[in-house]
């Protein structure tokens, strides 16, 4: 079994959601047997594997025990850098010695949703170094940690937020709307990744020649193909999240029709580049002000994108396709920032309808190009290898 793929899932799916829908408008707490389905559908997952099974089950109480040891390390040497640098280190370990197995032609780490598990123990992390977080209930983390509407491909929730829809019983007028919307985000995510991703995609097979025109009419496909598979998943986790009672956030807004690459960056795998933003920009800027690396608050930023992007292109995989499009997507936002803050033609007709829909289709075709760099098809039509 794999999660939202195959029949067997979607059957097993309906009957894990039944007693929750049950549990919800009885006005009962959802904590537990939200854990308990979780557990259940892990194992369902991993079941075929029993090497993968033990390693996720290592890796699952190894993190838990960093975060333990941590929080007893925090509360004993309050804010030590180095403690927590090495903390940071060690969690993102496992995952950086994954992404690394290719290379060596290793093959470690590679465990279920090995990215997100990672993310959500970092944020945890991070915020215990700041003091956001005090306290860390392990039957609680265990939940936020194992919640499988998200495990594989996110979106990524923040612990905090998810602790509120935690220990909350809804009422069950809240709650059957929840559950409503629950089920209709299912719906559509159905749609999107059963019918409309699988369309975009037969459609690529008709641009597979090396012309020009072939590029642009794959970089546009694979685009729509890429947004309606991701976004589809996406809908289906968070639909199944909301009939849990977990508000996990939306991870895609309308993201074609973004008028500058901020703007797109704001509307597409937007819990990914929140996180991103949080967790490495926000800390760059930071660092680079405490050690005046840069004269501006504009050179900073301009370089604070570059390394946060080219991040996240090494979190895609260390391919040169993914490591370009880091660059690629920290070079637009390094541009849009500065053309938005030095340019007086951009300050005197940003307002204008004209502006507005010129900006739209210049950033549509910025993102399609990014996306022929992602898909590797650039670099294999320029014979320098793909992924």
């Amino acid at each position: 079994m794999t999660l939202y793929g195959g029949y067997l899932f979607y059957i097993c799916l309906i009957f894990a959601l039944l007693p929750a829908i049950a549990l919800g408008v009885l006005q009962k707490p959802l904590r537990f047997y939200t854990l308990g389905i979780s557990i259940g559908f892990i194992c369902m997952v991993l079941a075929d594997d029993i090497q993968q099974f033990l390693c996720f089950i290592g890796f699952f109480l190894a993190e838990l025990a960093l975060i333990k040891g941590y929080q007893r390390i925090r509360i004993r040497y309050g804010r030590n850098e180095k403690l927590y640098y090495g903390a940071v280190l060690l969690s993102i370990l496992p995952l950086v010695l994954n992404k690394c197995s290719p290379i060596f032609d290793w093959n470690i780490m590679g465990i279920l949703g090995i990215s997100y598990l990672t993310f959500r123990t970092v944020q945890m992390i991070i915020e215990m170094y700041d003091g956001i977080i005090t306290e860390v209930p392990v039957l609680e983390y265990s939940g936020f940690i194992l919640f499988f509407p998200a495990l594989s491909c996110g979106p990524i929730d923040r612990s905090r937020r998810f602790h509120e829809d935690w220990v909350k019983v809804y009422g069950r007028e809240e709650y059957l709307e929840m559950a409503g919307t629950g089920i209709y985000k299912i719906l559509l995510g159905l749609i999107y990744k059963l019918i409309l991703a699988v369309q975009f995609y037969k459609w690529m097979g008709f641009f597979d020649g090396s012309q020009w025109y072939c590029a642009i009419g794959y970089a546009y496909l694979y685009g729509f193909y890429l947004f309606f598979d991701f976004a589809g998943y996406s809908l289906m986790a968070v639909g199944t999240s909301y009939i849990l009672g977990i508000r996990t956030p939306d991870n895609f807004r309308k993201p074609f029709a973004a008028k500058d690459m901020r703007d797109f960056w704001d509307r597409w795998h937007i819990t990914l580049s929140y996180w991103f933003r949080d967790f490495i920009f926000s800390r760059f800027i930071m660092k680079c002000v405490k050690k005046k690396w840069f004269h501006t608050r504009l050179q900073r930023a301009s370089a604070g994108f570059m390394v946060n992007m080219f991040i996240m292109g090494m979190w895609h995989g260390l391919t040169p396709s993914y490591l370009l499009y880091g660059l690629y997507h920290g070079m637009l936002l390094a541009l849009t920032e500065i053309y938005q803050k030095k340019s007086s033609f951009y300050k005197k007709n940003k307002d204008k309808r004209a502006y507005k829909l010129a900006s739209w289709f210049v950033t549509l075709q910025l993102v399609m190009f990014g996306f022929l760099i992602f898909s590797g098809r650039l670099l294999e039509l320029l014979n320098v290898g793909g992924h």
